[in-house]
């Protein structure tokens, strides 16, 4: 068992921070807020009073914050981890955000002899309650067997993609991969309601070919029900795209059917429905049938 430390106890934060407990290790946790961080000191969990005093009490220590400059400003920032931790301290961000802010950040880190894996996650709140997430790690490969006890406790599937970095373009893939799957979906259950035929065995039928995915099973079934009750909620959904669209223009790449959820989205955000589950995108493509 180890040493851990965790910043960010969010929807995602919580219920990773639990699993860690269960799971035998001894956690330290801070946040901005004292009070959020009550129902696990509760559970065992230890307070530290800073991000720096936090670091110097562990073996790995996790960020799960909203952008790259939250992560910025926990592990590098006047209070950061940096100023307190002891080298050979493996710092696991479980953020998404931008591959070249990761790359950035490791660089700086490293300077103080400190690892850094990039480990964005798919699964939701779901996943991180029953400690199955998706874990895409970028970083080095020693970094990482250090900190593997911590993701298992926490993830399902770990994946190594590559060194630093690497792990936030698989998340940027994944993102596009379902973004663009929710509204081929959304498309499918408009030409089946166009024709007059119930979307719901459509559905049934095509999860048992060819066409079966996972976003045609829990999105597609979210339209049906017209429930879009947050999984992933469409403003942080909306970020994640942001960073698609960033990355690619700074390849020098088009990527137009990103571009186009990335717009669906940025729709539904300005409409007030950001606190919705990014799939209500369907809406938006059914309304010329409205």
């Amino acid at each position: 068992m180890m040493k851990v430390a965790y910043i960010g106890l969010g929807i995602m934060g919580r219920p990773c921070v639990e699993n860690l407990l269960k799971a035998g290790h001894e956690v330290w946790v801070w946040a901005r807020r004292r009070e959020s961080a009550e129902p696990l000191l509760a559970q065992g969990a230890h307070w530290a009073d800073s991000p720096r005093a936090l670091a110097a009490n562990v073996e790995v220590l996790v960020t799960n914050v909203s952008d790259t400059a939250d992560v910025e400003a926990v592990l590098l920032g006047e209070h950061g981890v940096v100023h307190g931790a002891r080298p050979g301290l493996v710092c696991v961000d479980m953020s998404t955000i931008s591959p070249i802010g990761a790359r950035e950040i490791a660089a700086r880190l490293a300077a103080s002899g400190i690892d850094f894996l990039d480990c964005p996650v798919s699964g939701g709140e779901v996943g991180a309650i029953n400690g199955t997430l998706t874990i895409m790690v970028g970083g080095k490969a020693a970094a990482l067997a250090t900190a593997r006890p911590v993701l298992q406790a926490m993830g399902k599937t770990i994946t190594h993609i590559g060194d630093s970095g690497a792990g936030q373009v698989a998340k940027a893939c994944n993102q596009i991969a379902v973004g663009v799957g929710v509204a081929a979906v959304a498309e499918v259950m408009k030409l089946a309601k166009a024709c007059g035929v119930d979307p719901a065995p459509v559905r049934e039928a095509l999860l048992g070919g060819f066409a079966s995915s996972r976003v045609l099973d829990v999105h597609g079934q979210r339209m049906i029900d017209d429930n879009y009750a947050p999984g992933f909620k469409a403003k942080l959904h909306q970020k994640d795209m942001g960073i698609v669209l960033d990355t690619a223009a700074s390849l020098g790449i088009k990527l137009p059917e990103a571009a186009r959820v990335a717009g669906l989205i940025d729709q539904l955000v300005a409409n007030g429905e950001g606190e919705l589950d990014s799939s209500a995108i369907a809406r938006l493509i059914w309304q010329d049938n409205d």
